[in-house]
C-alpha cells in the first residue's frame, strides 16, 4: 500500500523532517514579511518593472530547486526510489497522470467557456501571440515542476513519513490537507476574497489526499495539480491572483465572495470521486482511509 513504501529506503524518522520544516519556515517566513504590505501594489509595482514573463519566472522558478533538492533528498539520503515515493505499483502509470490532466482541463475549458458566453463583460481579451507563445513554453516546462513538487512533498515525502509515524492513514491526511491549505493563506485571493476561501484550498487539499491514499498512489494528484495550474496559467488569470501571466484571457470581474466558491469542494470533487471510483473500481474506502498502517514483517 503507498504509505508503506515510505520503508522502501533507510528509515530513519529525522530524515522526513528537514525538507518540510525548511520550505515550511520560507512559507512562515514570506508571510510575517508580507504583514501589512498591499500585496496587489507590489505585485503591480514589480510587474510594471520586470514585466510579466520575467515576475512569472521568479514566482514560480524556484520551485525547479525545491523539486530537484527534494527528489535529491529522497533519492539519496533517505535512499527511496522515486517511484516507491510515487506510487505502490511497480512502474509509474502516466496513464492515469494523463487522464486526470485531460479531465480537469476539459472542465475548465468547458466551465470558462460557460463563463465567457454568460458573461463576457467581466472578460478581456488578452492574447497576443509572442508573448503567449514565451508564457506557454515558460509554462509548460516550470509550473508541472512546481505542482509536482507540492505533491510529492505533501501527498508524498509528508504523508508517507506521518503514516509511518503515527502508524495512521487518516491523520497524514488530514494534517497535510490542512498544511496544504494554509500554505496557499498569504495568496492574493485570500486577502480579495476573504479567509472563507481556506476551506478550498484545504477542501482541495483533502480531495487530493483521498485520492492518492485511494489509488495507492500520486499519479492522479500529479495529474490533476498539473492540469489546474498550467491551463488557468495560460487561459485566463485576473490582478488579483497569484499567477500573472499573458493569457489569453483575463477577468476584469470582481472576485466570487459567496458560498459559489465552495462549489468545488462540495459538489465537483465529489464528482470527480465517483468518476475515479468507477473507472479504477476503487474499494477498501474505510481501511485506506482510516485503517492501520500496516507493520513491517
Amino acid at each position: 500500500m503507498y504509505i508503506e513504501q515510505g520503508r522502501k529506503g533507510k528509515l530513519g524518522m529525522w530524515k522526513y523532517l528537514p525538507v518540510p520544516i525548511g520550505f515550511l519556515g520560507l512559507i512562515v517566513f514570506n508571510l510575517m514579511f508580507s504583514q501589512g504590505v498591499d500585496i496587489d501594489a507590489l505585485m503591480a509595482e514589480q510587474i510594471e518593472t520586470l514585466g510579466k514573463p520575467l515576475f512569472f519566472l521568479i514566482s514560480v522558478g524556484p520551485f525547479v530547486i525545491f523539486l530537484a533538492g527534494l527528489l535529491f533528498w529522497v533519492k539519496v539520503v533517505h535512499q527511496q526510489s522515486i517511484t516507491s515515493l510515487t506510487t505502490s505499483r511497480e512502474k509509474i502509470d502516466w496513464k492515469r497522470v494523463f487522464f486526470m490532466f485531460s479531465l480537469i482541463t476539459l472542465y475548465i475549458l468547458i466551465t470558462t467557456g460557460i463563463l465567457y458566453y454568460l458573461f463576457p463583460e467581466d472578460f478581456q481579451l488578452n492574447f497576443e501571440p509572442e508573448a503567449f507563445i514565451t508564457l506557454a513554453i515558460m509554462a509548460i516546462i516550470i509550473v508541472p515542476m512546481q505542482t509536482s513538487f507540492e505533491e510529492y512533498l505533501f501527498r508524498g515525502h509528508m504523508m508517507q513519513g506521518l503514516g509511518l509515524a503515527t502508524k495512521t492513514r487518516w491523520i497524514p491526511l488530514i494534517v497535510t490537507s490542512v498544511i496544504f491549505g494554509m500554505m496557499h493563506f498569504g495568496n492574493p485571493e485570500v486577502a480579495k476574497i476573504g479567509p472563507h476561501i481556506m476551506v478550498y484550498y484545504i477542501g482541495t487539499g483533502l480531495f487530493l489526499g483521498i485520492i492518492t491514499l485511494m489509488d495507492e498512489g500520486l499519479e492522479l494528484a500529479l495529474g490533476f495539480h498539473a492540469a489546474n495550474n498550467l491551463v488557468t496559467a495560460l487561459l485566463v488569470t485576473s490582478s488579483w491572483t497569484a499567477f500573472q501571466t499573458d493569457s489569453i484571457l483575463l477577468y476584469t470581474g470582481e472576485p466570487e465572495t459567496g458560498i459559489e466558491i465552495l462549489i468545488p469542494v462540495f459538489v465537483v470533487f465529489p464528482i470527480y470521486i465517483i468518476i475515479l471510483w468507477k473507472k479504477y473500481k476503487w474499494s477498501g474506502w474505510k481501511d485506506k482511509l482510516f485503517g492501520k498502517v500496516k507493520p513491517e514483517f
